[in-house]
């Protein structure tokens, strides 16, 4: 799930090296940390944060099929 979830940060961003994904568990939870270079933080977000929730609903689905629960965090 890591690297689908840093596959996908990596294609929005215009810059793909300084893309970082950190996996951390709480609770029985995977936790999703997600860092990006500052410029490229808004293209992540998206308007309203659409993007964002888009990646969150994407991620928590290919969790439920493995049943896990995952989260996903933007870094600043």
């Amino acid at each position: 799930m890591k690297e689908l979830l840093t596959y996908i940060v990596q294609s929005l961003v215009d810059d793909p090296a300084q893309v970082s994904v950190t996996e951390r568990k709480a609770d029985g939870e995977i936790i999703f940390e997600v860092r990006v270079a500052d410029g490229d933080m808004g293209k992540v977000i998206g308007r309203n944060g659409r993007i964002v929730k888009q990646i969150r609903i994407l991620m928590r689905a290919v969790a439920q099929r493995k049943g896990k629960k995952v989260s996903v965090e933007i870094m600043d």
